[in-house]
């Protein structure tokens, strides 16, 4: 099993930033892929961005140049770093985790965070 601890969300202005991090814990020798989707009431979740673990990216498109994926390998870390901020980008936003590999050779896959708020308005 695999635990993601989010944090970071919170109420900021248009224009502002914030930076999101998951931490993923649970005997865990390497993961393959790890990302941040979002949704909002009454919409599917989507995808926001992923990074493997030779950290190629992918971002959505709406928010290529705001947005920074990155990750700290040693620590089991993803983040986001979120710019430019605007109303549309309100939402609940979960961390995923895809291949991981545990201490032992036990492979797992498809976790899911607890979704931290983030909420743009004036």
């Amino acid at each position: 099993q695999v635990q993601l601890v989010e944090s970071g969300g919170g109420l900021v202005q248009p224009g502002g930033s914030l930076r999101l991090s998951c931490a993923a814990s649970g005997r865990i020798f390497s993961i393959t892929a790890m990302g941040w989707y979002r949704q909002t009431p009454g919409k599917q979740r989507e995808l926001v961005a992923t990074i493997t673990i030779d950290g190629s990216t992918n971002y959505a498109d709406g928010v290529k140049g705001r947005f920074t994926i990155s990750r700290d390998n040693a620590k089991n870390t993803v983040y986001l770093q979120m710019n430019s901020l605007k109303p549309e980008d309100t939402a609940e936003y979960y961390c995923r985790v895809d291949g991981v590999r545990h201490t032992g050779g036990v492979y797992s896959t498809g976790y899911w965070g607890q979704g931290t708020q983030v909420t743009v308005s004036s």
